[in-house]
């Protein structure tokens, strides 16, 4: 709530104490008919100062409680956010022991030639290796939420082309058409401050999920602009998309909707786009449709901006 007004408001009984004194002084004030005219101006300045001043002490002590509240609130979450960190970073650490272990075991297994085993083993083999990978994943948002962050000029166009043609070779993609749309006349997108590596890896999974959540013969687009200091990428697909109730909880670690449990993966390719671009200063949304598609919009600080 805006508190300028409020601060106004508080200083009206003194203004009005003031007019009274000025009129009373000069004996411009009504009648009998009034009960203010039975008062000397003076004792209307003093109760109009005083009113004012009860006034302007109570706004300032709720504007230092508000203010310690959101101080507090802020080193809670904080606090809940290292904590989150720090359960990343031990899940990572307790389970890399188990799952070498484990990868061993299989290895030794599958070098015993017995075909009705055969199948068992693959599978075990199978989660192993998507463990490993969530584990990679989360250890990975936990680095990026904590570690520094090297800043220097990238070019989001050539970033966004590479991006596209490693895309185009992933499993399934040539089913898909995949467009381009990124301006180069009269002016490109200018370059956004940051680590490329990190933003290479949040472009490289927005088009994962648009791939693997489109049906063969759908439709994935890439487009980018330049808008109010911020460089704006946006990935499109014609695939599935999410109800309504979901779209919040889709940046939430390793929650996936049940309408897309039969898609591989691991519910984390999302939230770790959401901690590089917060990283980068910049925000992330998304807007979906059922049966229609799912649109992500990150937007990030262009270096001209900044300049």
């Amino acid at each position: 709530m805006r508190r300028a007004p409020l601060w106004v408001a508080a200083l009206l009984p003194l203004a009005a104490g003031v007019v009274l004194a000025v009129l009373g002084r000069a004996g411009r004030l009504p009648g009998g008919r009034l009960f203010l005219s039975a008062l000397p101006g003076d004792w209307a300045l003093a109760a109009g100062a005083a009113l004012s001043l009860l006034a302007v002490v109570g706004l300032g002590a709720a504007a230092l409680r508000d203010r310690t509240w959101r101080r507090r609130l802020a080193e809670r979450v904080a606090e809940a956010g290292q904590d989150r960190r720090l359960l990343l970073s031990r899940l990572d650490h307790e389970l890399k022991n188990p799952l070498t272990a484990m990868r061993a075991a299989t290895a030794n297994l599958a070098a015993v030639a017995d075909p009705a085993q055969d199948a068992a083993v693959g599978t075990i083999e199978e989660q192993v290796l998507r463990l490993s990978r969530l584990t990679t994943d989360l250890r990975k948002i936990a680095d990026i939420e904590s570690a520094r962050i090297d800043r220097r000029p990238v070019d989001l166009t050539d970033l966004i082309e590479e991006m596209v043609d490693v895309a185009r070779d992933l499993p399934g993609a040539a089913e898909r058409q995949i467009s381009v749309d990124l301006p180069r006349a009269p002016w490109p997108l200018p370059p956004v401050p940051g680590d490329a590596d990190l933003l290479s890896l949040a472009v490289a999974n927005l088009l994962d999920n648009a791939l693997k959540y489109t049906p063969p013969g759908g439709r994935v687009e890439v487009r980018a602009r330049e808008a109010a200091g911020e460089v704006v990428v946006e990935v499109a697909d014609t695939g599935q998309g999410i109800p309504p109730d979901e779209l919040p909880q889709v940046w939430e670690e390793m929650y996936r909707s049940p309408s897309a449990r039969a898609v591989p993966g691991s519910g984390l390719g999302l939230p770790l786009v959401r901690a590089v671009v917060e990283r980068h200063g910049g925000s992330v949304h998304a807007d979906s449709r059922v049966g229609s598609g799912t649109l992500v919009r990150l937007a990030l600080p262009s270096a001209r901006h900044q300049a």
